[in-house]
């Protein structure tokens, strides 16, 4: 089993903020009608650099490393080719940016030693990116690691993880400390590993390594999820918890309430994925958070806020 699914159990067994509305759940897996699952790279509104597949690896391992906490006030944004973009597309324009401006960003020996200047200028935009600091250690971390224990082949992590996934979230969350997403509930060690699953999946989702196991991985937890959970009235929160959310109140990681967010979208989604699989056999929990995810970005007035967290984890 995964061990986040093994550890959430007494989370979900014991939350006292936040609450899964069954009916609405039901309610959305019976009006569920998508036929093909959508892959969030490749929507991407702007065009990559041409990349061979080890170069592929590379980037998603790279972007990976760095996809948490975008938000702020004003909140970081980038200008490429005429546009503006945020989140997690802003990352992604700034990696690809970056390679266009001649950084050998996919080079760990590089990134291993990066400068600190060099890092301002791939993520310069309107505002400084939040935890620059948090992202500039990591990325040499990362670097590091993959310099002294892999020869600095990303590939060699991959076959560490026998073409298996959970083998290989074992690998990765065990050898590269930043993806070692878990917290403290109650006395429990509860595992999350956003970051490390979503590397996992963009690999298997763009062809790059086929895994077994690949169902096994849960959803993502993030703050945009919940945020769609909420929004479907699927998660609903204490009037207490609500209220600092609809405040942008900051919740503190490895608080009670931020453990329960996150541990009861990952069930609330497993939840969805048992009452689907009786009409899509093969449906895993990542596809639906890949489902939500996309639509969170469908933008509304009424939208409530996501829970604000200062973390590397997401």
């Amino acid at each position: 089993m995964n061990p986040v699914l093994k550890s959430i159990k007494p989370v979900i067994e014991k939350s006292k903020f936040i609450k899964i509305n069954k009916e609405n759940l039901l309610k959305f897996c019976s009006d569920f009608k998508l036929k093909k699952f959508k892959f969030w790279l490749d929507l991407a509104p702007f065009n990559f650099p041409k990349l061979n597949e080890k170069e592929w690896l590379n980037f998603i391992f790279v972007s990976s490393s760095l996809d948490f906490c975008f938000w702020g006030e004003p909140k970081w944004k980038i200008k490429y080719k005429g546009n503006f973009y945020d989140g997690s597309w802003g990352l992604v324009a700034s990696l690809t940016r970056a390679i266009e401006g001649n950084f050998p960003i996919l080079d760990f020996k590089y990134l291993a030693k990066i400068p600190e200047n060099d890092l301002r200028e791939i993520f310069k935009g309107n505002v400084e990116i939040p935890l620059f600091n948090e992202r500039l250690k990591i990325l040499r971390e990362n670097g590091r690691i993959l310099i002294e224990k892999f020869n600095g082949d990303f590939e060699k992590v991959i076959k560490k993880g026998r073409e298996d996934a959970l083998k290989l979230l074992e690998v990765i969350t065990n050898d590269f400390p930043s993806f070692y997403d878990w917290a403290i509930y109650k006395g429990n060690k509860v595992f999350f590993h956003k970051r490390a699953q979503l590397l996992i999946a963009d690999i298997h989702r763009r062809g790059l390594a086929k895994f077994k196991n690949i169902d096994k991985l849960t959803a993502l937890a993030d703050y945009k999820i919940p945020q769609i959970l909420r929004k479907l009235g699927i998660l609903e929160y204490a009037p207490d918890l609500a209220e600092k959310i609809d405040n942008k109140v900051l919740i503190p990681a490895g608080s009670e309430e931020e453990i329960e967010i996150r541990a009861n979208t990952i069930w609330a989604i497993e939840l969805m994925k048992d009452e689907l699989k009786s009409r899509i056999q093969n449906i895993t929990p990542m596809q639906i958070d890949s489902y939500l995810w996309l639509k969170s970005q469908e933008k509304s007035p009424d939208d409530k806020p996501y829970h604000l967290t200062k973390t590397i984890f997401y």
